[in-house]
C-alpha cells in the first residue's frame, strides 16, 4: 500500500461532511455528525487501497476532538475497513 498524498487534492467541507477531491472526481468523503459517529465513508475505487479511509477519519477525529464511532449498520466493505482499523474495534 503507498501512502496517499492530500497536497494533490482539495479538501471542502460543509456541516458534517468532508469531501477530498481532485481536478476530476470526488475521490472520497465522510459524513459524521457531532458526537463523531461516521453515519457513511466512501473511497472512490481507483483510489482504494491507499489510506484515504484512515486518512478520512483522522481528520473526522480531529475535527471532532472525539474518537470515532461507527453506526450500524456496517456493509461488507465497512467491515473490512473496521478489521484494517484494529484500534476502532
Amino acid at each position: 500500500m503507498k501512502k496517499f498524498d492530500l497536497s494533490n487534492f482539495t479538501l471542502q467541507e460543509s456541516d458534517g461532511v468532508l469531501i477530498l477531491k481532485n481536478d476530476y472526481t470526488t475521490v472520497g468523503f465522510v459524513r459524521f455528525n457531532p458526537e463523531s459517529e461516521i453515519e457513511y465513508i466512501f473511497v472512490n475505487p481507483i483510489f482504494r487501497k491507499q489510506g484515504l479511509a484512515k486518512k478520512l477519519l483522522k481528520m473526522v477525529e480531529k475535527k471532532t476532538c472525539k474518537k470515532i464511532i461507527f453506526q450500524d449498520p456496517i456493509s461488507p466493505l465497512g467491515e473490512k475497513l473496521l478489521q484494517s482499523l484494529g484500534k476502532y474495534n
